[in-house]
């Protein structure tokens, strides 16, 4: 099968050439892979072009773009400049990180699942990151059927039918609603292990949690599904201001009558599978 990888990076000197080492030593190669250079000021630059040297099919855009670390907007803008580079004569396309070691059957584990289940939309493993004592532990804070906004890989038809990525906060969970309302599958695969190699930030960002509030009003969730689902990421991070920086992102939203990143037969469908997913936990 042929796939085509995007590579968004923003300064990533001290993890790009790991992750590119990984790709182009994969047992199923990619087609095209464009690196996004997304402003950076270290030398990521330098390190695509060594690879774009050695390898043909590895491609290098530069863009200019605010340099803010919004969840979002910025990696994604990046990622959809990076897609306008391609042509669609691919079965599979990828969003990646910068900051990834993937194992060497990744992508031939990946095309697998899509050559041989039609409805498979997204498709994806498992991030570990090292721990203190240098082991990799598992680090995957949804649940199971989620494939982490590091490494997606859609079908061709479940991208077309989802319109490509939004940008904007929520981009890695509304995708996966709308390639459900669309009929196709989330699929994550046991034992397909990808090291993170840049731990996950543990600082509170108030304006992010006040996004996540807004994308999920932007979503149609409706006020009791958001008031259920703060209430369990705060009690998941044990921080109660994280419940009402994200019900003010909501609020806010509702107030100046943000518009809505899905249609209103997407939302009850979005409505319906989160309410669904609500009685699972609680019966």
């Amino acid at each position: 099968m042929k796939y085509y990888v995007v590579i968004p990076a923003h300064n990533e000197q001290d993890f790009l050439e790991g992750t590119l080492q990984s790709l182009v030593t994969q047992i199923l190669l990619p087609e095209k892979v464009i690196v996004v250079n997304d402003n950076s000021t270290d030398h990521t630059e330098m390190i695509i072009d060594q690879y774009t040297a050695q390898y043909p099919f590895i491609t290098k855009l530069n863009t200019l773009s605010s340099t803010d670390h919004m969840p979002g907007s910025k990696v994604i803008n990046a990622f959809t400049k990076g897609t306008q580079l391609l042509d669609d004569a691919y079965d599979f396309i990828v969003k990646l990180d910068a900051d990834l070691i993937l194992p060497p059957n990744y992508f031939s584990e990946v095309a697998s699942v899509f050559e041989t289940n039609n409805t498979a939309g997204v498709v994806g493993g498992f991030v570990f990151e090292a721990t203190k004592t240098g082991d990799w532990q598992l680090n995957h804070p949804m649940h199971k059927k989620h494939v982490r906004g590091a490494f997606k890989s859609y079908s061709k038809a479940c991208y077309t039918a989802i319109g490509g990525l939004k940008n904007a906060m929520g981009w890695d969970t509304v995708d996966e609603l709308l390639a459900q309302f669309h009929g196709f599958e989330i699929i994550t695969l046991e034992g397909l292990n990808v090291k993170h190699l840049r731990p996950t930030g543990n600082a509170y960002n108030k304006k992010a949690k006040q996004l996540q509030g807004k994308a999920m009003y932007t979503m149609h969730y409706g006020f009791t599904i958001t008031l259920i689902a703060s209430l369990k990421m705060a009690m998941k991070q044990r921080k109660l201001h994280a419940f009402f920086d994200n019900m003010k992102g909501y609020f806010h939203a509702k107030k100046q009558k943000t518009p809505f990143m899905v249609h209103p037969e997407e939302g009850k469908f979005i409505r319906n599978l989160r309410w669904q997913g609500i009685k699972k936990q609680l019966f």
